[in-house]
């Protein structure tokens, strides 16, 4: 498909690609899906090995490695808690690791650049569902406003990399993410492996009943890891265009049918009360994949399937997976804690 008088032609499987985040939820899942479809030049550093925000160590980085394509899935993220009690965080250190990453990369001329943000650029009350267009059109929601602005930055900075330079950088967006190797602890997950945490415990307790946040009533979309990896490739080898793109299943449900997945998944038989006292937050976030869809790609990770392997998942990892802590460097999409 010709987006902006360009027609694109698949990435080149030998040329050398730096995914930024790769031992993360987002980033892990695109380098397996780019190993399996024959990128054979694959490079990445744990925050260990580099911190995104050193920018001389940054910037060393690119001049030695000189990768000629980046997925930029590295970012501070977290739940509506810690966004809300750490936004300086969130905002500072984000706008350090997207800005130090591209500037290093535009400073040896890299071709091919995707950066990944998150469904939280949108307005709070943004038309259902949301398109493109409605980026900075409205305010935002304020308990992850500040991680919203520096993506909404990372945007722009796309944006104006393709205005003055003419590099063909992308930008995609993708909803409420979950999958194997997800964060499960208390402190750090979002709302699905929260609800898969609580209801296993539950059941392993023997409570007779669950209490999550809230009404219920929400709704919400949820995208697999994996297919947003295959979501990822597909816009390398396919798209060209300024506008950055929504990633998505095109549906969505309500947090009391997602929890009752959940429940049905792990196999517990108790009873779900719901304390309303708590905020609902919006009540409906649901992307507009009609650009995407355009280029011929869909999802193929049903909800059902999706929670069922991330349970699984979860169960043999379950001390390790609880126990994890929100990092500086991990994947790059933020969900709502919804649900407690």
């Amino acid at each position: 498909m010709t987006v902006e008088g360009f027609v694109p032609s698949p990435i080149d499987r030998r040329a050398k690609t730096y995914i930024a985040g790769h031992r993360g939820l987002v980033g892990s899942s695109v380098w397996r899906r780019m190993g399996s479809e024959g990128f054979t030049n694959l490079i990445g550093r744990t925050s260990a090995e580099l911190d995104l925000t050193h920018r001389d160590e940054v910037f060393e980085f690119f001049k030695s490695e000189r990768p000629e394509v980046v997925v930029l899935a590295a970012a501070k993220v977290g739940g509506i808690l810690a966004n809300n009690t750490y936004p300086v965080d969130f905002l500072s250190t984000n706008l350090q690791i997207q800005t130090n990453v591209m500037d290093a990369a535009l400073a040896i001329g890299v071709p091919r650049l995707m950066f990944l943000g998150s469904s939280c650029i949108y307005p709070k009350y943004a038309e259902q569902p949301i398109r493109e267009d409605a980026l900075l059109t409205g305010l935002l929601e304020p308990t992850n406003d500040a991680y919203a602005i520096a993506k909404i930055a990372g945007i722009l900075h796309v944006q104006a990399v393709r205005r003055q330079y003419g590099l063909r950088w992308i930008s995609a967006m993708p909803t409420n993410l979950y999958g194997p190797g997800d964060n499960f602890s208390p402190e750090g997950s979002h709302v699905l492996p929260g609800l898969i945490r609580r209801y296993d415990e539950a059941k392993n307790s023997g409570a007779t009943t669950v209490t999550n946040w809230g009404s219920g009533t929400p709704r919400r979309e949820f995208l697999h890891v994996d297919d947003l990896a295959s979501a990822c490739l597909h816009l390398l080898d396919n798209y060209d265009g300024s506008k950055q793109v929504n990633v998505g299943t095109g549906s969505d449900v309500t947090i009391l049918e997602l929890a009752e997945i959940v429940a049905n998944a792990v196999g517990y038989s108790g009873i779900t009360q719901w304390d309303k006292t708590k905020p609902d937050g919006t009540p409906r976030k649901l992307l507009d994949i009609s650009t995407l869809t355009s280029l011929n790609w869909k999802p193929s990770i049903s909800l059902e399937e999706g929670i069922a392997q991330t349970v699984k998942w979860y169960v043999d990892n379950r001390h390790t997976a609880s126990a994890r802590r929100p990092s500086g460097a991990a994947e790059s999409v933020a969900s709502e804690t919804v649900g407690g």
